[in-house]
């Protein structure tokens, strides 16, 4: 293959000047074309006349060669290589164009999207919360949210399914392998029926409750809520499960048993049950985070979010349980 001076002066294939193909030369020739001249084209774009020239014969020699312009005494006119270029040089400008607005609104965060995922109790007040602050600042930023929970909401962070996830540390996974935005440690209380002896007291140990039906999510301990209340001979009778914290607050309601409700929900619940606070030592907080890939770069939209979801955890009434 006959190898040709590239308009940088090396000297290549055909086949690599086109791969070198400028767009500044496809403006220059998107603009000759508009003006119909050399000189009104350098006058609209602040260059000179011969500096339009050369990049038109850049271009014209990248493609091979052949003149995209006939040179008449009163302007240029395009040949049929020009007028089968045009439609092309509007599309790649184009969405050149499309790409630099896009890439604008991402960082001005007027735009791009945000898939979250969330454990359900999560659901009760701080992810609406965070959301309708984010929605009311940044209201082109298409949030999709994901429901379950925290393992499940892990395997979708690794199939690139979603771009961050409200998680905790309830089910003992694995956090190593992500970046953790610590938003709460959250306490715990314990849901009685109304009638229930210890229902006026004003914090409450788990051994009291050991004679007690419990309400649990899982029938296996060390993946509830239970789980890290089980210490010191303490080990609750399990009578009912149900998965989901609306219906654990049904049968609690119904006198059929007791169960941890964590503070995110603790507004959220009921009026016809009782919360009793559960001693820290008894029952630790657990950590709620902002789980997302790690060694990846955030988002603009995903960095607006973890904000919101702490203005969230510290608003009114939310994550808070009442102290002695």
């Amino acid at each position: 293959m006959p190898t040709m001076q590239t308009p940088h002066g090396s000297t290549g294939t055909s086949t690599a000047a086109a791969n070198d193909l400028s767009t500044a030369w496809l403006r220059v020739f998107l603009d000759v074309a508009r003006q119909g001249s050399f000189t009104a084209a350098a006058q609209s774009l602040g260059f000179t006349q011969s500096a339009v020239s050369r990049q038109i014969s850049s271009l014209e020699s990248a493609l091979g060669g052949a003149p995209l312009f006939d040179r008449l005494p009163r302007g240029v006119h395009l040949t049929e290589h020009g007028r089968t270029l045009h439609p092309h040089a509007e599309a790649v400008v184009e969405r050149l164009h499309t790409a630099r607005r896009d890439l604008a609104a991402l960082r001005e965060l007027a735009g791009g999207r945000l898939r979250v995922g969330a454990f359900p109790t999560a659901d009760a007040a701080l992810l609406p919360r965070a959301i309708a602050t984010l929605h009311a600042r940044h209201p082109q930023i298409r949030l999709t949210r994901e429901e379950g929970l925290t393992a499940e909401q892990l395997a979708r962070l690794d199939a690139g399914e979603l771009d961050l996830a409200v998680v905790s540390t309830t089910a003992g996974c694995p956090l190593d392998a992500y970046e953790l935005h610590h938003l709460v440690d959250e306490s715990m209380y314990v849901a009685v029926h109304p009638d229930h002896p210890l229902a006026g007291r004003r914090r409450v140990r788990l051994a009291e409750l050991a004679d007690d039906d419990w309400i649990s999510g899982s029938p296996r301990i060390e993946r509830s809520l239970l789980h890290p209340s089980v210490r010191d001979g303490f080990r609750p009778r399990v009578a009912h499960l149900a998965a989901e914290w609306i219906a654990k607050q049904g049968y609690v309601a119904a006198g059929l048993g007791v169960t941890l409700i964590p503070a995110l929900t603790a507004e959220s619940v009921r009026p016809d049950i009782t919360l009793i606070p559960v001693h820290e030592d008894d029952a630790p907080a657990r950590t709620v985070y902002a789980a997302t890939p790690r060694g990846r770069s955030l988002s603009p939209a995903a960095v607006a979010f973890v904000g919101a979801l702490r203005e969230a955890v510290d608003g009114p009434g939310l994550a808070r349980a009442p102290h002695d």
